[in-house]
């Protein structure tokens, strides 16, 4: 049996760091697209050239079409145009939904069984259009969101207590943005709930930090937006799928009925392995925490309904 196929399509800073991170752990073959020519070809050569020092095999190719795509395994969206500074990830609504269609039309096209991951923002209205254009079933497309918030919500807890990001986790529900919910009661440190350990200050401060994360970094780099954590959260579900890790991570997948959220995609926690989306872990809220996630929702829906879908 070869290795797998993986095809990232968006060869700008999130799609070439996706395809960095995935060769360096050889998580598989790995195919970049990009409608730019001389891009995703010069990119992935200079990936291909640092194989022989960074001792990985995979294989690379580059490409403006969609043919060398055919029969992926698993499909990582990350085309759209990206957030300046005082844009929020809604502007970008109406343009990054065409190209998103656009994209999948041409993946379903060549590797009808595959697996897409959306990244693409507003993430999960994007995948919302991945999945409606796509024609798969629910648990073939889902959305790179919780990953990356919990994983902000991780570094600024460790930091916090001064331990180690490995022995924090961290919860965060709903969609992909300011309306994010992030859960301090389910996040721990060694297995200690963080809000025996931390002021509720303290913990107030890191989830509005965290809510806001990809805008502080917008903020910062002026030109542009986040690119090294995201593509790595993206990868960290690519590696669950083609190892089929059975591994519980917060994406965006199709709720029906779960958590009182109808039709929707809506970040929530997974059981993500080779079947994509194999199970929905539902767990208890209390009133404030489900008045959240219902207003989280509710944004979602608003730009749904904008585009129609």
């Amino acid at each position: 049996m070869g290795r797998k196929k993986i095809t990232v399509v968006g060869a700008g800073n999130v799609g070439a760091t996706t395809a960095h991170w995935l060769v360096s752990k050889e998580l598989g073959d790995v195919v970049l697209v990009d409608i730019v020519e001389g891009m995703p070809q010069g990119k992935a050569l200079d990936l291909a050239q640092a194989g022989p020092i960074e001792g990985y095999d995979s294989r690379l190719i580059g490409t403006n079409g969609y043919k060398e795509t055919a029969n992926s395994d698993v499909v990582v969206i990350t085309s759209g145009i990206a957030r300046k500074p005082g844009m929020s990830r809604d502007d970008l609504l109406n343009t990054n939904a065409g190209i998103v269609a656009s994209v999948t039309e041409e993946i379903v096209k060549h590797s009808p069984n595959c697996i897409i991951i959306v990244v693409s923002n507003p993430l999960d209205a994007m995948t919302q259009v991945a999945w409606k254009k796509s024609g798969f079933p629910k648990n073939r497309v889902m959305g790179m969101a919780g990953v990356l918030d919990s994983a902000r919500m991780r570094c600024f807890l460790a930091e916090a207590l001064n331990v180690s990001v490995e022995n924090v986790t961290a919860f965060v529900l709903g969609g992909h943005g300011d309306t994010m919910v992030p859960l301090p009661r389910y996040s721990t440190c060694a297995g200690i709930p963080i809000t025996e350990l931390l002021p509720k200050e303290t913990v107030d401060a890191i989830v509005a930090r965290t809510a806001s994360g990809g805008a502080e970094i917008v903020s910062l780099l002026k030109t542009g937006s986040a690119y090294y954590a995201p593509s790595a959260a993206a990868v960290e579900m690519v590696e669950a799928i083609v190892k089929d890790k059975k591994k519980i991570l917060p994406c965006a997948v199709l709720l029906e009925g779960e958590y009182g959220v109808n039709g929707l995609f809506v970040g929530v926690p997974i059981k993500i392995g080779a079947g994509g989306v194999e199970e929905i872990i539902q767990i208890n809220l209390t009133t404030e925490e489900r008045a959240a996630l219902q207003k989280s929702a509710g944004a979602v829906q608003e730009l749904v309904t904008l585009l129609n879908l």
